[in-house]
């Protein structure tokens, strides 16, 4: 594994601290930087030399999610680096411990801007699959699809128990190429989702949900998180929920039973509608269960037995819709996501990193 945000501390217990160059290069107050060290500090200030230095050891801090900061950068310092280093709205927010503060939400969001630069990956052949029984859904999410970034992405429909004909504008509208398999309503979802799979083209899968919200870099960052962790399947955190019936939006970082749920990390659990996985290692961990529900828990639970490695990096550029629990087939009240909520805002306020999707 190289250089990664593996271990990224959502809530810090300390401030800034100052990055400046020593005389072995680059160090925090007098030291030389221990990441593990620097987790709980919100993040560091950089005093920059009289002089140019190499950028590699700073860079490499930007590798492992250190969130950095400077009020000014010299002219060596590339202007891509340079923005986001002197970008400092997110020091605007403190983390004032509630409901609404946005503190910890900004610093993560600058976190991953850097994480992108330091870890540039060449784009990935994606074969895009979603399953719908809900046609009125799918120009919403080919739209979604066709903003990805940095992918070269194929779309797979598997329209369960709708027609071509239904979605027949929405497809035409989608800039990426769309193929379909036609399934009746009575096969189960994840026979579905299997026959719209047999149909790629692209080295890796990545599962879509049609009622949920993706921002255009979520492939990008997932093919990221693969790549800097080596990891055989990877997915995001089920973390902002938009509750539609009550218009709001709530952000969970733990648990109900109020144990942490973190991102970067390996874990058993990722958001089924973030799934991504290698279409060699999708066929050795048998392809989705032919289940009508739990699908994205089966799969998981498959590939954990193949020995597959599980990896959970950022959710901020996905946000999950939930309507009333009948509608879904995760089912759980409106309720239980108000109780594991850390945020909460009026309306549909997902991340900046969403970019208004």
């Amino acid at each position: 594994m190289s250089v990664s945000p593996c271990g990224f501390t959502r809530t810090p217990e300390k401030g800034l601290a100052r990055l400046h160059w020593g005389d072995t290069g680059w160090a925090v107050e007098g030291q030389p930087p221990d990441v593990p060290a620097l987790r709980p500090l919100r993040g560091l200030e950089i005093e920059w030399p009289d002089g140019r230095v190499p950028l590699d050891g700073l860079l490499s801090l930007t590798a492992a999610g250190v969130p950095l900061t400077a009020e000014n950068a010299p002219p060596w310092v590339p202007d891509d680096l340079a923005a986001l280093l002197t970008d400092r709205e997110w020091l605007d927010h403190a983390a004032d411990g509630t409901a609404r503060s946005l503190g910890d939400l900004r610093r993560e969001e600058h976190s991953v801007r850097l994480r992108r630069l330091a870890h540039p990956v060449a784009a990935p052949q994606v074969s895009i699959v979603m399953a719908t029984k809900r046609p009125a859904l799918v120009g919403q999410a080919l739209a979604q699809m066709g903003r990805q970034r940095d992918v070269r992405a194929e779309v797979l429909l598997g329209l369960h128990g709708v027609r071509h004909d239904e979605v027949r504008d929405a497809v035409a509208a989608c800039p990426l190429p769309v193929r379909w398999v036609e399934a009746a309503a009575s096969v189960p979802f994840g026979e579905v989702l299997n026959q719209a799979a047999g149909l790629a083209g692209g080295d890796y899968l990545a599962k879509w949900d049609d009622d949920d919200w993706y921002g255009p870099r979520h492939l990008a960052d997932l093919f990221m998180a693969m790549s800097y962790t080596g990891a055989d399947v990877v997915g995001t955190t089920a973390e902002f929920f938009y509750l539609e019936p009550l218009k709001a939006t709530v952000r969970r970082t733990t648990f109900a039973s109020g144990a942490s749920y973190p991102s970067e990390v390996f874990a058993d659990h990722v958001a089924g509608g973030t799934i991504m996985v290698s279409r060699a290692t999708f066929h050795e961990i048998g392809g989705f269960p032919g289940l009508p529900r739990a699908v994205d828990l089966e799969f998981l639970k498959a590939a954990q037995k193949a020995e597959a490695r599980v990896y959970r990096t950022h959710g901020l550029g996905y946000v999950l819709r939930r309507g009333l629990s009948a509608d879904h087939t995760w089912q759980l009240p409106l309720s239980h996501f108000l109780k594991v909520a850390v945020n909460q805002w009026r309306g549909f306020r997902p991340s900046l990193l969403m970019e208004a999707a």
